[in-house]
């Protein structure tokens, strides 16, 4: 069951590398399984879901780890009122809208909900 504030998805890069080399070393080392969403992006669901992208149009070549929400406005307000600094405002994405955000560390992570 998704909770608001658990850690629910993480999207890594497969910038060195093929999308390909990269799907095909995990799939031989640890026997995942992906589902492509086109050519620039492969979903896996092995404990924790997560996926991989060749393409940064998040800007992003770190893992970003992605937080869930069931009301993200509020959220949103939280992570402010605690001090976090909004990098990217809610915007809509396949599969729900999302947010990014600073923390006190500088590491960016995401909010998405339904």
């Amino acid at each position: 069951m998704r909770t608001t504030g658990k850690l629910d998805y993480i999207e890594m890069p497969a910038t060195g590398g093929t999308l390909d080399s990269v799907k095909s070393f995990y799939s031989t080392a640890f026997s995942w399984s992906f589902t492509d969403y086109g050519p620039a992006y492969s979903a896996f669901s092995e404990g924790l879901d997560g996926g991989f992208h060749t393409d940064p149009v998040e800007g992003l070549l770190q893992p970003l780890p992605v937080l869930y929400s069931e009301d993200l406005e509020a959220t949103l307000a939280d992570v402010e009122g605690a001090g976090g600094v909004i990098v990217k405002p809610i915007f809509a994405f396949p599969g729900g809208r999302r947010f990014h955000f600073k923390d006190p560390a500088g590491n960016e992570l995401a909010v998405w909900g339904e």
